[in-house]
């Protein structure tokens, strides 16, 4: 019976490479869009295609199959209109859309998807999550990859250095760090850094027991100035991604909208997640879903900051706290389930983890201490203390310093593991 499923796995196995090959190369697409609109409004446009060298994606788990984001890529061979290729993500410009700005003027945000390199004609298309929670098609575009106007050029060349190699990036989870901030002075300041956050980084769970399927690199892409912007401070830097405190006027909130140029630096090496070092002791940071990590280095919180953030960014986890200061407005509107799968409205609990939960545990799970060590739904949560709820008392998503995943977060963070290393 063992060898039985030996083969089965490894028949498996062969056709899902050939049918990666059947349909791609082992190269990367990659689509710059803008995404344009306003509060209620959203419009794609193409900006550029290129094509880089290096898929350091799975060749086995080619379609998403989590549904998570506010958006969905979807690639289809345009002959026999199969569908090929998606997946799912968030971007700065659906955070923009809750806040105040977004009712009263039009932006438009550069944005990027990636796919392995296609080798016959294929139609992309573009969803948006509507406030119901459902995607709805925006965009379909046809590309056609022997096309001479797709870019072959290398943009922003810079030296890679590995700080982990498990093995073969289409199995593994490919994360590269930038620096912003450093300059070329600093770059062995910046290795020290990566070495001191990566090593803090698989000292928690489920990354430390999950380190074997992980490969970490650095780029050496330096900047003309040390430090980021502070508007609030009126302070300026020249630096190589342009970011900033106080995104969407929140102080704390350090980002960045250049998106190319983060994109070209990534290149360089194999990449799934994408990590910005930020070389400051002011406290900041973000993430997004599939689209990148930020971190401050050198404030005492970095440790934390670094994972905490990297979980918003790879497994699609919320924010499990009330009191963030944040700009946004209806960001989880009521009767609507929230797609980040630790944070529910109970209004469809049951795709959530309910199955987790111990009978005798009551939803929702008052604030008491015999409740703290149990998997429930207590209230406050995604920036608001009434009507969103989270899976545990504490968690790393919640509080600063805590240093457990509930078995919540742990469980999908562990499905993303799996996802991307088969």
């Amino acid at each position: 019976m063992k060898k039985l499923l030996l083969f089965v796995f490894i028949g498996l196995s062969f056709a899902a490479n050939a049918a990666f090959d059947d349909y791609f190369e082992s190269k990367s697409l990659r689509i710059d869009y803008f995404h344009t609109g306003d509060n209620t409004r959203d419009f794609y446009s193409i900006d550029e295609l290129m094509q880089e060298p290096i898929w350091a994606g799975s060749k086995v788990n080619l379609i998403d199959p989590f549904n998570l984001g506010n958006y969905k890529f979807m690639v289809f061979d345009d002959s026999s209109n199969t569908l090929i290729y998606s997946r799912t993500y968030s971007t700065l410009f659906s955070e923009w859309q809750t806040t105040e700005e977004a009712k009263k003027t039009v932006k438009s945000f550069s944005e990027t998807v990636i796919c392995p390199f296609p080798k016959k004609n294929v139609r992309i298309e573009f969803y948006t999550r509507n406030k119901k929670g459902v995607f709805e098609k925006k965009f379909e575009y046809l590309i056609n990859p022997k096309s001479y106007l797709i870019s072959r050029e290398r943009k922003m060349e810079h030296p890679i250095f590995t700080l982990l190699k498990s093995g073969d990036p289409n199995v593994k989870i490919d994360v590269v760090i930038i620096p912003e901030g450093y300059t070329a002075a600093e770059m062995p300041k910046f290795k020290t850094d990566c070495q001191k956050l990566v090593s803090s980084f698989f000292s928690c769970n489920p990354y430390k027991d999950n380190k074997d399927k992980f490969n970490m690199y650095g780029v050496e892409a330096p900047s003309e100035e040390s430090g980021t912007d502070n508007p609030g401070k009126n302070l300026w830097k020249k630096t190589v991604l342009n970011s900033s405190f106080y995104t969407f006027n929140v102080e704390r909130y350090l980002m960045t909208n250049d998106n190319k140029t983060i994109r070209s630096i990534a290149a360089n090496a194999p990449y799934d997640q994408i990590y910005i070092l930020v070389n400051t002791k002011t406290y900041g940071g973000g993430a997004i879903y599939n689209y990148y990590s930020l971190c401050v280095t050198d404030h005492y919180l970095g440790e934390y900051i670094f994972t905490h953030e990297f979980s918003h960014a790879f497994a699609g986890l919320g924010d499990e706290y009330s009191d963030a200061g944040a700009t946004y407005q209806d960001l989880y509107p009521a009767g609507v389930e929230p797609w980040e799968p630790n944070l529910t409205t109970l209004v469809d609990f049951d795709k959530k983890w309910k199955n987790m939960v111990e009978a005798t545990t009551p939803i929702p799970t008052p604030d008491e201490p015999k409740y703290y060590q149990k998997t429930g739904a207590f209230e406050g949560a995604g920036y608001v203390a009434k009507g969103v709820y989270r899976p545990a008392y504490d968690c790393i998503m919640r509080t600063i310093n805590f240093k457990k995943y509930c078995k919540v977060c742990t469980s999908n963070i562990q499905k993303m593991i799996d996802f991307y290393t088969k």
